[in-house]
């Protein structure tokens, strides 16, 4: 790509000379980023760290795609997808290799509306069988376990004939098509092939995270009607053994199907229960039972704080989205090795599945804490190209040193999601490759199957920022009055529908409430559904998140969002993590701003309430005050790693 930005220009010869320099030090390299755009015009896009080349633009799947349309801008290849979406989403399918049983009438009926979209009426699928195409000699999976150099390779014929046997298993057992079976377990193989085999055999998974205490367990398989949950005995994660099975007969589960970890025995079972190797059928062949695209085929939970979570039916349709945003925006091709350290309760545990396998790649697994070196280590070991992460991981490499002097030459991309990342932390991250993957950050929800904010590796990537909508998916941000913002305003952003993979139902909500009701019409009139979030709109396409709508605050009457103030709070060398919350003393009158922090230094909290309310003053507004300063251990986040900032509210209004 040629660079025609000459501040852009400056950094890409300074990344440059960085090759031929690669002990120069990090804080050198931030302060010459910085210098670079210092004074930055606010009509350009936001500062790039990375452009593709030559290459990179010739080989991405989105390049295949524009040259098959005639399409030479990629701003040009989003809008059409938009225009045009019973077109896109076809050739998406195909491009995919989407196995359809019966095949459909159409692509799109929109008879009902927006809202309740017919994706391919008359067709049959299971998707399961989208995962097992091609050659079945490639390699599948690859596991790393902590505190071993040894890896295991699983070809997609190796892990086909294991999901076979759970399928078989689960009919032997007197299962049926249509019952739903709750996975409890760490993200490991045998969690890969009890997922693909339960869908595979007709029934249902209930996704719920390792990390969760017994009530929460049962609340879940209450909600989804669970006939059986699939759990190990233990496992191993950072030298302690997380005892699950002991949590399953806590929560009082239906009956278990356990995997024993060594030195669990079949007389530490309960009646009823089932040991793995006894459940598994000896049988190695299953045909995938297959049904209309909206057949359900996963019930996942939302991270809500309060009452239940959302329970988000995923469907047939669902892993499309998955696969599409792989594709076309992660260009996961064929051959890649993709980790996503993940859990299968959160979206990105079958996210990473179906992505993976359906773009024929190799899904790396470690079990094992992911903030270690054995795992930064594993990710050279295994060979992956694309590295998925959150933004608080990112943090405890940088701060341990964990990835210093590991190879992570073969990673050509990055992805980042889970909470909004800093400048500084990214800039670090495509360091590691010495500037030549990008990051992708990535912004989307259980209820869309993917992101909706998201970037491409045929666009510049600035770090903390987004380079596109994505593709086959439209959006709104209005301000308070119903407009859309211009460049460099934020407002709450909206979707508008249809597009696959967003949720048409709930099982404990009314979808049209939670999504549609009070909403605002479009500029031209169309239907919006609401998502939550607030993003602000940058110059030449890009988006900054900017929290979720609800976290924004009004402070001396002046409306700002969590997010903005914890930038700055975290900026304080002995400041680990913070988080701003505004509450009302009283339960009315004006907000006052309360800050939790993490401390990494001991300082006395009058000098540190001192310090961060002077940057608050210079860097954001005079009149933003900090009302009270509480020092905590940690800060409580969902399985997800969302910040729970309505946690720490109730937190401080009950104390």
């Amino acid at each position: 790509m040629e660079i025609s930005d000459n501040q852009a220009l400056r950094w890409h010869e300074y990344v440059e000379w960085l090759h031929t320099s690669p002990e120069t030090p990090f804080s050198q390299q931030w302060v010459r980023y910085n210098e670079i755009f210092a004074d930055r015009d606010p009509a350009l896009p936001p500062p790039p760290a990375w452009v593709p080349d030559a290459d990179r633009l010739e080989h991405a799947n989105v390049s295949a795609v524009m040259r098959e349309l005639g399409i030479g801008d990629y701003r040009d290849l989003h809008r059409w997808s938009c225009d045009n979406r019973s077109d896109f989403w076809g050739r998406a399918v195909d491009r995919l290799g989407i196995v359809f049983t019966l095949q459909p009438d159409q692509v799109l009926d929109l008879g009902a509306g927006p809202t309740q979209p017919k994706w391919f009426p008359g067709a049959e699928l299971n998707n399961v069988s989208s995962c097992f195409k091609g050659d079945g000699y490639e390699m599948a999976v690859v596991v790393g376990r902590e505190g071993s150099d040894e890896m295991e390779a699983v070809t997609y014929e190796e892990l086909e004939m294991l999901v076979n046997l759970v399928a078989n298993g689960l009919a032997a057992a007197g299962f049926s098509p249509g019952d739903a079976i709750a996975l409890y377990m760490p993200m490991n193989l045998e969690c890969v092939a009890a997922y693909l085999g339960i869908i595979k055999a007709g029934c249902v998974v209930i996704s719920i995270a390792d990390s969760f205490a017994a009530p929460e367990i049962a609340r879940r398989l209450e909600i989804a009607d669970a006939a059986a949950i699939l759990t190990v005995s233990s496992f191993q994660r950072g030298g302690r053994s997380i005892e699950l099975y002991k949590t399953v007969c806590e929560s009082g589960a239906t009956p278990a199907i356990v995997i024993a970890a060594e030195g669990f025995s079949e007389e530490s079972l309960r009646d009823g229960d089932l040991l793995w190797w006894d459940f598994l059928s000896e049988a190695t062949e299953f045909e995938a039972l297959t049904g209309p695209p909206d057949t359900v085929t996963n019930i996942l939970f939302s991270s809500g704080t309060t009452g239940d979570p959302k329970a988000i039916p995923w469907t047939h349709l669902t892993p499309i989205k998955c696969a599409l945003d792989g594709h076309f925006h992660h260009d996961i091709q064929r051959g890649d090795v993709v980790a996503w350290p993940t859990n299968i309760g959160w979206m990105m545990g079958p996210w990473l599945i179906y992505a993976t396998l359906i773009n024929r790649g190799c899904i790396a697994l470690y079990e094992g804490l992911p903030t270690g070196r054995g795992f930064a280590e594993f990710v050279n070991a295994a060979g992956v190209g694309m590295l998925g992460v959150v933004p608080s991981l990112v943090r405890a490499w940088r701060d341990s040193g964990a990835c210093d002097d590991v190879d992570w030459s073969r990673i050509n991309t990055f992805s980042s999601t889970g909470e909004p990342s800093n400048r500084h932390d990214y800039l670090w991250l495509m360091n590691r490759t010495g500037y030549r993957a990008p990051v992708i950050e990535y912004c989307g929800g259980t209820e869309i199957g993917g992101g909706y904010l998201t970037g491409t590796v045929i666009q510049p990537a600035s770090p903390a920022s987004f380079s596109t909508a994505a593709l086959g998916l439209e959006l709104a941000i209005l301000d308070e009055r119903g407009n859309l913002v211009p460049d460099g305003e934020e407002g709450e952003l909206f979707l508008v529908p249809p597009s696959i993979g967003l949720s048409q139902t709930l099982l404990n909500r009314d979808h049209d409430a939670v999504y549609y009701n009070d909403c605002p019409e479009g500029p031209n009139g169309e239907v919006l559904r609401r998502h939550g979030d607030q993003v602000a709109r940058l110059p030449g396409g890009y988006f900054v998140a900017q929290g979720r709508a609800d976290d924004t605050m009004n402070l001396g009457g002046i409306k700002v969002s969590s997010l903005e103030l914890e930038r700055v709070l975290e900026n304080h060398p002995a400041v680990y993590e913070a988080a701003a919350v505004a509450v009302q003393p009283g339960g009315e009158g004006v907000g006052k701003l309360v800050v939790f922090a993490v401390l990494v230094d001991e300082v006395p909290e009058k000098d540190l309430l001192r310090d961060l309310g002077k940057s608050l003053s210079k860097e954001l507004n005079p009149l933003f005050k900090i009302h009270d300063l509480l020092i905590v251990d940690s800060l409580p986040r969902t399985a997800s790693n969302k910040l729970m900032r309505r946690e720490l509210r109730r937190r401080y209004d009950e104390s």
